[in-house]
């Protein structure tokens, strides 16, 4: 067991971690609270060689529905210094997530919606069941896919990303399979079978071995660095400081359209 608090944390006797998102009354949106504790699951129990495989699920009713609102509605009344450490904080944990040594496997189900969407992509498989929505909805509240973006784009490649990456359209786990975000949808009641299939492999392999295997495949893909998440960094307290942004959420929360809603 854990002492977090936004995440629960389970290892079973294999050494498999299984963790979970557990904000189910907030649709599991990741607050600033939950990137600290993500980042420290990864930095930790992630880069730990006793683990064998992590497991990444969300409690209630959806896996992820992106970035929670007040966190985002803060940014947007905070001066850029803080926008800055804050869309730091969101860009670290991803990066942290990504790049950790340990397999990552996503069990996705429900909704998977902006920031979720960045999270499947961390995962080095993911799995969702056949009843999942998908999107990246940003855009609908006057934001863009910003720190994210490296991920699901070294996921998707820019052509496929771009059917979804800037109309906030959702779509169904089919598609999100086509796109390459997810590996396999599972029939409903297979979901758990077909994440522990995932994980198998993983208890007969050489820990070490999966962990350089992985920064190797890191090291050969689409470049995520330090300049590249700068920039993100930068384009999403920009994007803060607008008053579409402005609009968007005010217009979410109160729920009303917002003025460019037709």
């Amino acid at each position: 067991m854990s002492n977090y608090e936004t995440i629960a944390l389970v290892t079973d006797d294999r050494g498999v971690a299984y963790v979970t998102l557990n904000r189910p009354k907030k649709r599991n949106a990741l607050s600033a609270q939950m990137i600290c504790e993500l980042t420290d699951l990864a930095n930790t129990v992630g880069a730990d060689s006793k683990t064998r495989a992590m497991v990444l699920s969300g409690a209630g009713d959806v896996f992820c529905a992106g970035g929670d609102l007040g966190w985002m509605m803060d940014q947007i009344k905070a001066d850029r210094e803080t926008r800055m450490r804050e869309a730091r904080k969101l860009a670290e944990m991803l990066n942290a997530l990504n790049e950790m040594p340990s397999p990552l496997i996503g069990r996705l189900h429900g909704g998977v919606f902006g920031g979720g969407v960045g999270m499947a992509c961390v995962c080095d498989v993911a799995i969702a069941d056949q009843w999942t929505k998908f999107g990246l909805t940003e855009t609908r509240l006057g934001l863009i896919p910003a720190t994210i973006g490296p991920y699901v784009l070294a996921r998707m490649g820019e052509g496929m990303g771009r059917r979804v990456f800037m109309s906030a359209r959702i779509f169904r786990a089919d598609e999100a399979k086509a796109l390459g975000i997810v590996a396999e949808v599972a029939e409903t009641g297979a979901l758990d079978a077909a994440v522990e299939a995932q994980v198998a492999p993983y208890l007969s392999v050489a820990p070490k071995a999966v962990g350089s295997a992985k920064r190797l495949a890191r090291s050969l893909g689409p470049r995520i660095d330090t300049e590249v998440i700068d920039d993100t960094i930068t384009r999403l307290a920009d994007i803060w400081e607008g008053a579409e942004a402005a609009e968007g959420i005010d217009a979410f929360l109160n729920k009303r359209k917002p003025e460019w809603a037709s």
